[in-house]
């Protein structure tokens, strides 16, 4: 089993490579006795639709058995419903068998003590529980399998309002949100136009990730075709969320923020709400216009549901597409209410989305850039960056280093999921952002070529 597995906030890695079918039984072993350890012994399972999934939810189980967990086995679903099914089946936690918007190779797990996502030093004891061999012993039982769908339509039908039919193109990704999100959007009175709805773990269209442009091109193509109101992208376990307006632009994570927030804020004046590093200024400096207190966090669904908790916020959100509401809802990331949201406030308001964000500041912007770099490398990188920009410029180094001009701002950070380095950049002009860019990218390219990869 490679350690490099468990990551900042889930356990994720090649399947069969990373962790093979006996690995991934000693990772149920250890799970079950750290949440056993936090009294947590009456768990969910659920699972993606990854061509691994079902052999590793079934090793899975039989490690939380084997140490007296009870498991209500709720099959192939999102990881929101899995969160879903813990609060409305009154479970102790849970294990989601599933490796999110990662390509198809990968697996992973997302794991519950309660409704509190198990990361960061944490996930860490999981590691020295298996590295140790110090299982807890018992004799568990699967207790039920349990379909959840449709307690969660009837939750959603029953919470959102949709007085004006739209018109919304759904592309998810052949993940496992098309399944659920189009009866219940359908439900609501929207007309749906649907691509890549059907699940396939081997992911034959694109990968599953909506915050990657190319893999919103049929989605967009299909909204301008169709004219229709907006298009609503999921990646592979229906926790991101991707949108293209009305003209098949892309609306990026921080802008649906600002939108959720200016919402939130008319109801609930004083607000607070967290984002992340990768989020535009205009976002922060709109939330404190209208009135709410904007929080600048680390990024990661783990590490920003508990942000969230410690501050009270109302909503949360990344440029990913991770979007949590605590406002009307429970505080977890889910892509399909979110997309609810989204078009309950455009059918009240009966504006499309590029005019409810017609009067944000223009500013010019990369999308997230994605940069290999090896994951025995990249935090290394990533200091030594911090460490060069902190002598020269004023930073923001909570998660990796967001470099802060008068003008704009560049931002170099490793990814928790993936060995890659993650940049992104704003700036007042195209020229101003181009000299960010070129800036930053030069410093991390020399720094980069200086650091030895550890084995």
């Amino acid at each position: 089993m490679n350690p490099g597995i468990f990551r900042e906030y889930d356990i994720r890695g090649i399947a069969g490579e990373d962790m093979t079918e006996q690995d991934v039984l000693l990772i149920g072993k250890g799970i079950a006795t750290f949440l056993k350890q936090q009294g947590c012994s009456k768990l969910i399972v659920g699972r993606d639709c990854r061509s691994t999934s079902d052999l590793y939810a079934e090793k899975i189980i039989e490690g939380l058995m084997s140490a007296g967990c009870d498991v209500t086995e709720i099959g192939v679903c999102p990881t929101p419903v899995f969160y879903f099914a813990i609060r409305h089946l009154k479970k102790d936690g849970g294990v989601m068998v599933t490796a999110s918007h990662n390509p198809k190779e990968y697996n992973g797990f997302k794991i519950c003590s309660g409704s509190d996502s198990v990361h960061g030093k944490d996930l860490q004891k999981i590691l020295g529980i298996i590295q140790a061999k110090a299982f807890v012993q018992g004799s568990g039982a699967i207790r039920s399998s349990h379909d959840i769908g449709p307690a969660y339509r009837e939750f959603m039908e029953k919470n959102i309002h949709i007085p004006r039919p739209l018109r919304v193109g759904v592309d998810a990704g052949n993940g496992t949100a098309g399944p659920v999100a189009v009866p219940i959007l359908k439900a609501l009175g929207c007309e749906v136009h649907d691509i890549f709805c059907d699940m396939d773990g081997t992911f034959p269209n694109h990968e599953a990730d909506p915050t990657v442009l190319k893999n919103m091109q049929s989605l967009i193509a299909m909204v301008r075709e169709k004219k229709l109101d907006l298009g609503i992208g999921y990646d592979g376990d229906g926790d991101r969320i991707g949108v293209a307006d009305e003209k098949g632009n892309i609306v990026f994570g921080d802008k649906l923020i600002i939108i959720f927030a200016r919402e939130i804020l008319s109801r609930k004046p004083g607000a607070t709400f967290i984002s992340e590093v990768k989020c535009s200024k205009t976002m922060y400096d709109d939330i404190e216009k209208h009135g709410g207190r904007a929080v600048m966090w680390r990024t990661g669904h783990s590490l920003i549901k508990h942000k969230m908790k410690i501050e009270k916020a109302e909503l949360a959100g990344e440029m990913s597409g991770h979007i949590f509401f605590a406002d009307r809802y429970f505080g977890y990331d889910d892509a399909i209410y979110a997309s609810c949201r989204l078009l309950e406030i455009l059918s009240v308001t009966g504006k499309t989305l590029s005019e409810l964000l017609a009067d944000v500041p223009q500013t010019y912007s990369t999308p997230e850039i994605r940069v290999e770099c090896p994951d025995e490398k990249k935090f290394a990188v990533v200091e030594k960056v911090t460490e060069y920009f902190r002598k020269h410029y004023n930073i923001i180094d909570i998660d990796g280093v967001r470099v802060l001009f008068d003008d704009g701002w560049g931002l170099v950070r490793a990814s928790n999921t993936q060995p890659v380095l993650v940049l992104r950049f704003e700036a007042m002009s195209e020229q101003r952002l181009s000299e960010i860019r070129n800036l930053v990218e030069s410093v991390l390219g020399d720094i980069e070529k200086q650091v030895p990869v550890k084995r």
